[in-house]
């Protein structure tokens, strides 16, 4: 569209409406010695100038491939295939729009419907949705659901180990319900029915993390039919990449499974994109949020791909909607569905093989320094692990102490729990090398030797 100039008269009615008498007034909030253009800025740059002065900004920063990356908590540094840019980046996908017209949009539902697919059999449901926002985003529609799903129920079940920031999130989109929030501890099949027994109107829903914040994988044996006896749905938190290794939560008899699918095949890139990903058993895939595609055939005989199962009046209408999730997370989905066609089953198995591996090695070598602990004790944890370091040692200072020697430790758990200032969240993926957990081991003990606390 060709730029149109403003008239002065329009100026004016403009600012008469906005009840001020110059575009100076606009600025009045703005201390007067920082507005424009009393600004020195200097002769300008050449493209090249500018390149190199950008680098070496960005060169000040320490990021997850130019040192030893140990952070997770939710963000997740794992190796992602050069295809994965390559198919994804490409200019059919970046500039598609919503596929509501389906004879022009085939490349984009059919890669909906391939993705959907490979998640359905990862989660062992039967449906999967195109995306939500974000991991946590996707546990509160669940929640919603499953509050919908029965209106007479309020009782919502949450592990105490659930992500802090799940939590907030949750707390957000049902700020206008008035369910009743439980948090639980022990196993999600003992919480259930203890829950049972005091609550005569039965559980909405439980939630399970699959594995927790902490790392610790709990025992979902016997959840689903303890859930299902209060009238209950069955909500499992998932890891999909956990899910190359260990039993999927369809397979424990979870009826709504949610996931974050950053670590599939996306970049940390400072907490975003992401994506949310939610599947259900099949007598839910009418009330589940988000777009579906289905595969069909016409006249000819010919496959195709379309959406189904909802209107698009379920998405953008109010009063019809069931959540208000309408622009998904396209990019987010094909970035990856490529990545788990590529890695495919033995891939994925791989690689979860290598985190399980290499994060057992590093809670051994770490544990094995005195007045170390790692835990959760028993070992059955995935990916991540907490560390008590010794005495009256704070996390925090310990992580600024090795982030100066391009060390990024762990998270201290002082973040989310101010009581805990001596306990670290290590995460540790394929990416990292028995030399670098060594130096993480190392580094640690000597960081909490020295006699600066």
């Amino acid at each position: 569209m060709p730029y149109i100039p403003v008239t002065e008269t329009q100026r004016g009615q403009m600012l008469s409406r906005l009840g001020v008498n110059s575009i100076a007034d606009l600025f009045t909030d703005i201390p007067e010695k920082f507005r424009f253009p009393a600004l020195n800025l200097g002769r300008g740059l050449s493209e090249h100038e500018v390149l190199a002065e950008i680098n070496s900004l960005a060169e000040q920063n320490l990021t997850a491939g130019s040192g030893n990356w140990f952070l997770g908590a939710g963000a997740y540094n794992h190796f992602i295939p050069a295809a994965v840019s390559a198919l994804a980046g490409r200019g059919e996908f970046l500039t598609a729009y919503t596929p509501y017209q389906s004879e022009v949009s085939q490349g984009t539902l059919q890669a909906i419907f391939e993705y959907q697919s490979m998640i359905a059999e990862l989660f062992g449901v039967d449906v999967v949705n195109a995306g939500h926002y974000d991991g946590a985003t996707a546990l509160a529609e669940a929640v919603i659901l499953a509050l919908k799903n029965n209106e007479e129920r309020s009782l919502v079940l949450l592990p105490e180990a659930l992500h802090p920031e799940y939590r907030e999130v949750l707390a957000t989109y049902l700020c206008a319900r008035v369910p009743e929030i439980k948090t639980y501890t022990g196993s999600p099949a003992d919480a259930a029915r203890a829950a049972s027994d005091k609550n005569a109107a039965g559980i909405a829903c439980l939630v399970a993390a699959y594995p927790d914040f902490s790392g610790a994988i709990p025992d979902l044996s016997g959840a689903a039919a303890a859930v299902h006896d209060s009238g209950g749905l069955f909500i499992v938190h998932a890891d999909p990449l956990m899910l190359g290794l260990f039993k999927s939560p369809g397979e424990y008899g979870a009826d709504i499974v949610t996931a974050e699918g950053q670590s599939l095949g996306n970049d940390i890139n400072y907490g975003g994109p992401f994506l949310g990903i939610m599947g259900v058993k099949k007598e839910l895939m009418r009330k589940i949020p988000g777009r579906i595609a289905g595969q069909a055939s016409d006249a000819r005989g010919r496959r195709g791909f379309v959406l189904t199962l909802s209107a698009r009046e379920q998405h953008i209408r109010r009063e019809k909607a069931v959540s208000n999730i309408c622009s998904n997370q396209g990019l987010s989905m094909l970035r990856s569905c490529v990545y788990l066609a590529l890695m495919g089953k033995e891939g994925l198995k791989t690689a979860a093989e290598l985190c399980w591996n290499l994060s057992h090695y590093a809670a051994q070598a770490i544990a094995a320094q005195p007045g170390f602990t790692a835990y959760p004790a028993d070992g059955n944890f995935f990916r991540e692990f907490i560390v008590k370091l010794p005495g009256e040692r704070e996390a925090e200072k310990i992580s600024e102490k090795l982030i100066r020697k391009n060390i990024v430790p762990g998270l201290p758990l002082s973040r989310y729990f101010p009581g805990r200032k001596n306990e670290l969240l290590i995460c540790v993926t394929e990416k990292n090398s028995r030399s670098d957990i060594d130096r993480l081991a190392e580094s640690i003990r000597t960081a909490c030797d020295e006699e600066d606390f």
